[in-house]
């Protein structure tokens, strides 16, 4: 608690400085203390007067707003959706829409703004993701207006995202994505792990890495023949997740591969670090022992599901929706009654119960084109009301009380019964994604942990309980503030530097390349200008101060 605490302290001190920085590049510019939100005003085209939190949201006029749609495969967009017709009726407002399918987005997004042809709004942007359209100022900073959205400020203040929200600033002091954000920081992904087989063999469920491998040797003298341990998502998942504990960053967290120490103030290398070492070396003595199946860094996922639904393994990654999706398959392989699994509490190591996180969710860019729209203030509005308000963030995820779900008089909420979703009303024949439109991930992102939870499983729910009961909580690391020159040059550093972290992470665990190599690897490492790339983020980190 203590890092915790010291480094909360960091972050108001570097908030405040980018604040007051903030303020004189924008006094600078504009030869005043004028903030680009007062030159809107109040009322202007279809906005609400007087609009404030919680006020339900309706355009004076009707509104039309263009807006880039990530067309997701499994749920492809429909004209006719319900969510659709009620916006209109709610809210006054009609999207005008340039689908795009979801694995040609991120290009289609960047050609539309390199040409001046995007939409007003585009959705589905993740935090980083902006950086390469600041310089060109084809993209709105989005934090000059966040005065007309008061839902956004009241959540920001509330759930105390605002040492979240400094890595999302730009070197001018702003930012350009308007982030999804959550009441508490959740994790989604552990370890699924045959419970029967525990039981089986009278172990208790993990709650350590070291005790994950005291049952995987426990599985492995019982049943010699497999593999207990079979991975998938090319292991990224399982090192992300287990990084937390060992005090660094891998797998899908690997990032930049810049760990902020408190002790110095500077950027240091993580997969150089001891920590880092130790985090390979667990999971190559892993593979030494058979207890995890070396193909688990290399296969597609459909060969590592098909394992462990058969019962040749008894351990795999996981999420929520993966587990259901396990289950089913399960029921028809082994039977109903003749397994059980669970999504068991992420692992500690040796740095103890620590949890990395965000509270902040993908988000929205805004074209610049849009502040000169004479609705601009009412597009913001109606922005701050769905994805910020309660009322908003209930209706993007459960639809139209009466409709498509009802409350009881407990306020919990259930779907209708001809409705299915993620395994709720297994038996309706309409799902609320696919035929209703909500739940879908351009807009419904975020929000108070009761909603959330609202869709989860009663075993969901007990499992994030059980993080938030037992983890630490480790706040993000200060922001590097690069320009777009020294964005290029870090970028042209970093590129070669992670090919060879991936690569040699890999063949450390396989046990392709010896442990006995790490120093031979870190001089590798020094050998591709690790130095300059630290050393260039640590220039640019102190400048920023």
């Amino acid at each position: 608690m203590e890092k915790s605490m010291k480094r909360l302290g960091s972050w108001l001190i570097i908030a405040l400085f980018a604040i007051m920085l903030a303020a004189c590049n924008d006094s600078d510019s504009s030869g005043e203390n004028a903030d680009p939100a007062d030159e809107v005003t109040s009322g202007e085209g279809a906005a609400m007067e007087d609009f404030e939190a919680g006020d339900s949201f309706q355009a004076t006029e009707p509104l039309t707003i263009s807006t880039l749609f990530s067309d997701h495969p499994n749920y492809p967009l429909e004209d006719d959706w319900l969510f659709f017709e009620a916006l209109e009726e709610k809210a006054n407002v009609t999207l005008d829409i340039t689908s795009v399918p979801m694995s040609d987005y991120t290009e289609k997004r960047s050609l539309l703004i390199s040409s001046g042809d995007a939409p007003y709004v585009i959705p589905k942007t993740y935090p980083g993701e902006e950086t390469q359209f600041v310089a060109s100022g084809a993209i709105l900073p989005i934090s000059d207006y966040v005065e007309l959205m008061p839902n956004y400020q009241k959540r920001v203040a509330e759930w105390e995202i605002d040492p979240f929200l400094e890595n999302l600033r730009q070197q001018d002091g702003k930012y350009y994505v308007l982030p999804g954000v959550h009441e508490n920081v959740w994790p989604d992904y552990s370890l699924a792990v045959r419970t029967d087989i525990l039981e089986e063999l009278n172990l208790e469920e993990p709650t350590t890495w070291e005790e994950v491998e005291e049952m995987l040797v426990a599985m492995k003298e019982a049943y010699p023949d497999i593999y207990p341990f079979n991975d998938r998502f090319q292991f990224n998942s399982t090192l992300n997740i287990a990084a937390s504990g060992f005090d660094t960053m891998a797998g899908w967290g690997l990032g930049s591969m810049l760990s902020y120490q408190e002790d110095t103030d500077e950027f240091i290398f993580a997969p150089a670090t001891e920590e880092y070492r130790q985090l390979v070396e667990y999971f190559s003595g892993l593979i030494e022992q058979d207890l995890l199946d070396p193909e688990s860094v290399t296969q597609e996922d459909e060969p590592a599901i098909e394992k462990f639904t058969s019962g040749e393994s008894f351990v795999i990654n996981t999420n929520a929706q993966t587990l259901e999706q396990y289950r089913t398959t399960m029921n028809e392989t082994l039977g109903e009654d003749n397994y059980s699994i669970k999504k068991i509490m992420v692992p500690g190591g040796p740095a103890g119960q620590l949890m990395a996180g965000s509270k902040l969710e993908n988000g929205i860019m805004f074209s610049a084109q849009m502040a000169d729209d004479p609705n601009f203030e009412a597009i913001l509005q109606f922005i701050d009301w769905l994805l910020y308000s309660d009322e908003g963030s209930e209706f993007a995820k459960w639809g139209v009380e009466g409709e498509t779900y009802s409350k009881d008089d407990a306020g919990d909420y259930q779907l209708a019964d001809h409705i299915t979703f993620r395994g709720m009303n297994p038996d309706g024949e309409e799902d609320l994604q696919i035929d209703y439109g909500f739940s879908q991930g351009n807009w419904a992102y975020g929000g108070p942990t009761e909603l959330l939870h609202s869709m989860f499983t009663e075993e969901e729910v007990e499992f994030q309980n059980q993080m938030v009961d037992t983890k630490e909580l480790v706040l993000p690391d200060p922001p590097i503030p690069y320009d777009a020159t020294q964005l290029e040059q870090s970028s042209l550093l970093s590129t070669p530097l992670k090919d060879t972290v991936e690569q040699n992470t890999l063949r450390f665990i396989v046990g392709d390349r010896s442990m006995e190599e790490w120093d031979a690897y870190v001089e590798q490492l020094e050998s591709q200008n690790m130095q300059g790339y630290v050393d260039l983020a640590n220039q640019v980190y102190q400048d920023s101060k």
